[in-house]
């Protein structure tokens, strides 16, 4: 937008050496909000999809032994866990196995 106006007082206001100098100011802005806009929205990991599960925390709304449900973000999972988890423990999700998410209890 900064390019337009800037190409729009270089044609119709401007004399012409600054005229090329609004120009020039016009594009380097343009140039510089692109940049700052794309490293804005590549600072952060994807919070979506099944893949973004993984760490996160739950609570066992089954007993998981070693198969059972768990409750993650809102939503009742199947879980699987080799030790195996009573119904009411926090559990943290390690993996996901297709929609089998691979939990541990939480440490502490």
């Amino acid at each position: 937008m900064i390019l337009l106006v800037s190409i729009a007082l270089a044609i119709f206001v401007l004399p012409p050496p600054w005229g090329l100098v609004a120009v020039i100011v016009g594009a380097t802005i343009e140039i510089a909000e692109t940049g700052l806009f794309l490293w804005w929205s590549q600072r952060r990991r994807a919070s979506v999809g099944i893949e973004s599960l993984e760490g996160t925390q739950g609570v066992a709304v089954s007993d998981v032994r070693p198969e059972g449900q768990v409750k993650v973000r809102g939503e009742i999972w199947r879980a699987r866990c080799e030790g195996g988890i009573d119904r009411g423990v926090r559990v943290v999700v390690r993996e996901v196995d297709g929609l089998t998410l691979v939990v541990e209890p939480v440490d502490g």
